[in-house]
């Protein structure tokens, strides 16, 4: 594990937590004096902004949880340049072709939220969220992640408050935390800034990846539940409510039915403020994916079939709703000459978003464009597995449904969208009205 002091790059970035929350307990109230003491610091470098001391502080305090995600396949221990990880333990060997997979990304303005309710925790289950789940539509099993953090000072229960959460749900996902880097910008953020950022790398065996070239007409299309907002369209969230001028402490109408989430780490809050149900983390969708990955793959082989150079699967492709809405990430699975048509009725919207649209006066279109309405993952399958897919994802306690079908006809649907994220493949048609 990677544990850079140095330079401008102070301590090696690991944080947060995904345990039972409770707004008290979450909260890091962080005095004054146990943050960078730079001031009293004979240090020039420290007089300069830059604490390394405290850099080692957080390293101290994430160290263990940063730990237990490693097994045997991690090399090395604390304070290296680079994480190193053994690939014969990731199956390489055994595999026709392997693959490796590698995504990157963040997790928003939803840090200003965290910011001002001053919960760091759940945050490292965004980004979790966003990157490794980024590499399950090809059906690629994540192996290991690192993360970054800038800040314009190092708080270090603030700093392993953040990578205990991305630990926890590394953990859950199976993925080892194998290097950071939290990086003190004094002068170019403000002392109480920050920013996370993360990337993880994964495999797959080249014969069995899932994708647009194995999506056929008549297959299925069943959505998978999302914890709410998820990690995308935070801008336009906090321009509502400060418009509004509602406070993140305050109580959502009864009449919305917000309530925390299955497995929400804020279930036991005494009051579900609009700030907690904004704050939700991410659903973490890896592991159920790559369980229906495997079932689907060895149903086909039972069947024997096979197409081409791939490996039979009853699993076709998933789409991992982030930013831009459920359409325009489907589009990207969706291949040329055929498109999904989705029936919007087909699924309950959390009333987190109605509350937002009504707020804000935002209309549907452009909800539909900016954030997920409910559905955090869709799954592509043959349509004789649609009942192990909707099983799996109940036993893994989230709600699916089918919400469409794929079609090579004539488009349908109110509003079609294609040519989206630089991908020029299939349509999306969205039909029907939404259930909120």
């Amino acid at each position: 594990m990677n544990t850079d002091l140095s330079s401008e790059a102070n301590s090696g970035g690991f944080s947060g937590e995904v345990s039972g929350i409770n707004p008290g307990k979450h909260r890091a109230d962080i005095p004054a004096e146990s943050a960078a003491s730079s001031a009293n610091c004979a240090n020039a470098y420290a007089r300069a902004g830059v604490d390394t001391q405290a850099g080692d502080r957080a390293v101290e305090l994430m160290k263990a949880a940063v730990q237990a995600t490693q097994g045997p396949e991690v090399l090395g221990g604390t304070g290296g340049f680079a994480g190193l990880y053994d690939a014969t333990a990731a199956g390489m060997t055994a595999m026709r072709r392997p693959l490796l997979a590698t995504s990157t990304d963040g997790v928003g303005t939803k840090i200003e939220l965290a910011k001002a309710l001053r919960i760091y925790d759940t945050i490292g289950q965004d980004l979790v969220g966003m990157v490794v789940d980024d590499l399950t539509p090809a059906g690629v099993r994540p192996l290991f992640m690192t993360d970054y953090i800038a800040c314009g000072r190092v708080v270090p229960q603030m700093i392993a408050a953040v990578v205990e959460g991305i630990a926890r749900a590394c953990q859950a996902v199976d993925c080892a935390l194998v290097a950071g880097e939290t990086a003190e910008h004094p002068g170019v953020l403000g002392t109480e800034d920050f920013d996370v950022a993360g990337a993880a790398t994964g495999i797959v065996d080249a014969p069995r990846m899932l994708g647009p070239q194995r999506v056929c007409a008549g297959d299925l299309v069943v959505g998978f539940a999302s914890s709410g907002l998820h990690s995308n369209g935070y801008s336009l969230v906090r321009r509502i409510v400060a418009d509004a001028g509602v406070d993140w402490h305050s109580s959502i109408p009864q009449s919305y039915g917000v309530t925390a989430t299955s497995g929400s780490p804020f279930a036991e809050a005494a009051d579900y403020s609009v700030g907690l149900a904004c704050l939700e983390p991410t659903r973490l969708y890896s592991q159920l994916c790559l369980e229906l990955e495997n079932s689907g793959w060895l149903a086909a082989r039972e069947a024997g079939d096979f197409a081409g150079e791939l490996d039979g699967n009853r699993v076709h492709a998933f789409a991992h709703v982030t930013g831009g809405g459920l359409a325009a990430n489907l589009c990207r699975v969706i291949p040329a000459g055929l498109h999904a048509v989705v029936d919007r009725s087909t699924w309950q919207v959390p009333g987190i978003f109605r509350y937002l649209m009504d707020l804000g006066g935002v209309d549907v279109t452009s909800a539909e464009d900016t954030w997920n309405l409910g559905v955090g993952m869709a799954a592509i399958v043959h349509p004789d597995f649609v009942p192990a897919t909707i099983m799996a994802a109940q036993v893994a306690g989230m709600e699916a449904f089918v919400m469409g079908r794929i079609s090579d006809g004539v488009p349908a649907g109110e509003r079609q969208i294609s040519g989206t994220k630089g991908v020029a493949g299939g349509t999306v048609a969205m039909l029907g009205e939404y259930r909120f």
